[in-house]
């Protein structure tokens, strides 16, 4: 517990308060605060707080303040991100897999006849990724009850040169699928 004077600055531990003692009585304390509002806390709810000289002091102790203005002067360069060269001109396939994205007709068709239709359409554009020789497609499938999802990964898993995971979250939240076609040498 820490011992208070008459003048000390304070803050309240529970409270976003501080404000200067003005009197002191057992375990209690008032102090005034900046607003020049009277309040009372016991001496436990308070934390001494160090005057702005000494405060200062502390803070620079290691350190000139010639020196940190001299750093605060100098304009801080902003690099940009890097990025390889593979990754900046890599050209993404994305495809929306949502039934209304496919067709205008999808309220008279089927669940059988829609999800063939969802997985026609992703076995056409990966086999166009391919042949295109594009590495990176991204399979827009929705979150759902998961059913094309699983379809779309046994689709994929019937291929032996790609490799697929959870697409970025921060960009397609948890309803996307990233496929990577490994590339092989052109002879």
């Amino acid at each position: 517990m820490s011992v208070f004077e008459i003048g000390d600055r304070v803050m309240a531990l529970d409270a976003d308060l501080s404000g200067k003692v003005i009197k002191i009585f057992g375990d209690r304390v008032a102090i005034v605060t900046h607003d020049g509002f009277e309040m009372e806390f016991r001496k436990d709810e308070l934390l001494k707080i160090a005057s702005y000289t000494s405060l200062k002091a502390n803070l620079f102790a290691h350190q000139s303040v010639d020196a940190i203005l001299t750093e605060k002067e100098q304009p801080l360069r902003k690099s940009p991100p890097k990025s390889k060269p593979k990754e900046r001109n890599r050209t993404v396939l994305e495809v929306d897999l949502h039934i209304h994205k496919l067709t205008p007709n999808f309220r008279r068709m089927s669940n059988h006849e829609m999800l063939t239709l969802q997985l026609d359409t992703a076995k056409r554009q990966l086999e166009f990724a391919i042949r295109n020789r594009i590495q990176k497609v991204v399979f827009i499938h929705g979150v759902g009850e998961g059913v094309l999802k699983l379809e779309l990964e046994y689709l994929l898993d019937r291929y032996d040169h790609i490799r697929y995971y959870d697409a970025n979250y921060q960009k397609y939240g948890l309803g996307a699928t990233e496929v990577y076609v490994m590339q092989k040498a052109r002879i």
